[in-house]
């Protein structure tokens, strides 16, 4: 199977060279150069995930209501939390960093910012998050936000990523954190809608990343990351991959009863076009035909996107649930 050439851009993420791993603009001018490295740290197009998942949980949390100075300040509080794991994933990756050519040209890949200052970045970045959330949310929200930075960095990224091709799978339980810290701020608790926002995202991961990582594995191999591709065959990746979207789809589902026709109509659909992309990947790949992998990855961001905004949109109309139909 040979895995064909991709290029364009997407939606949600950055252009496909920088595949999610977005790199801010370097500029000759060291008073703009060193601001944006810092900025490059916090890896800020990954971050558009938090808005993706904070907003419509805090809006399901309080149905047919709209607080937008609750929402502006978690996600500003959620950012400084997400920029801080991000920042710290850099110090502790900064190796690794180098020799992927896909991330090669990060703030401490290239020695545009020094170590040591990238930790303090990040850790104040992490204290801000946590006093923020607390002060104009609540207490769990903040703890919420300390305990997806602590897993991030020291489970995913220096326990996980690097010794098992499951690293993206229960590593991937960080990115899934905005939808508590969301819901928590609202209403002080994790309801059961909440976590099967969370399960959707869980589950989502999976294919999302392998995706990439097809397309990118000699990077992973060179860096001696097991990502799944690189320590399994095309065959057996592309059908985890169909597992995880059917699991990823299902999840969306079991939130419709706590939802109203808008959402249900568009996770139906949403999750039709997914799971036909990901049965065409494995296909291709069964057939040997030239595939790409990465036309997933950008279009699983769109997906997640589609669902996402349909559950604010119902969530804001707040109509009747459609549980409450039957």
């Amino acid at each position: 199977m040979r895995i064909g050439q991709q290029s364009g851009g997407h939606g949600l993420g950055s252009p496909v060279p920088k595949s999610g791993d977005e790199v801010v603009e370097t500029s000759r001018n060291p008073l703009i150069a060193r601001p944006l490295a810092y900025l490059a740290l916090t890896k800020p197009r990954v971050i558009e995930l938090l808005l993706v998942a904070t907003i419509p949980a805090m809006l399901l949390a309080h149905r047919g209501s709209v607080d937008i100075g609750l929402i502006l300040s978690t996600l500003f509080g959620g950012w400084m939390g997400a920029a801080s794991a991000n920042t710290l994933n850099c110090v502790a990756d900064a190796d690794i960093d180098k020799v992927m050519k896909r991330t090669a040209r990060r703030p401490l890949a290239r020695e545009a910012v020094p170590r040591l200052n990238a930790l303090i970045f990040g850790v104040v970045l992490g204290l801000g998050s946590f006093a923020w959330l607390w002060w104009r949310a609540n207490l769990l929200s903040g703890l919420l936000v300390v305990a997806t930075i602590l897993f991030y960095v020291f489970v995913y990224t220096l326990g996980l990523k690097r010794r098992t091709s499951q690293n993206v799978v229960w590593g991937g339980a960080a990115g899934c954190m905005p939808v508590l810290v969301g819901w928590s701020a609202v209403t002080g608790n994790i309801g059961w809608q909440a976590i099967v926002m969370f399960a959707v995202i869980f589950f989502w991961t999976p294919p999302h990343t392998w995706a990439l990582a097809m397309r990118y594995k000699e990077d992973y191999k060179a860096a001696g990351v097991p990502m799944l591709p690189v320590v399994a065959t095309e065959q057996v990746v592309t059908k985890q991959i169909v597992i995880y979207t059917w699991l990823t789809v299902l999840a969306t589902l079991a939130l419709v009863p706590a939802t109203g026709a808008i959402y249900g109509a568009v996770a139906l659909v949403a999750g039709a076009w997914f799971l036909l992309m990901a049965h065409q990947l494995y296909a291709g790949v069964r057939r040997g035909e030239s595939v790409k992998p990465l036309k997933l990855f950008l279009q699983s961001n769109n997906y997640l996107a589609v669902v996402f905004c349909g559950l604010a949109v119902d969530s804001v109309l707040g109509w009747s649930t459609v549980g409450h139909l039957f």
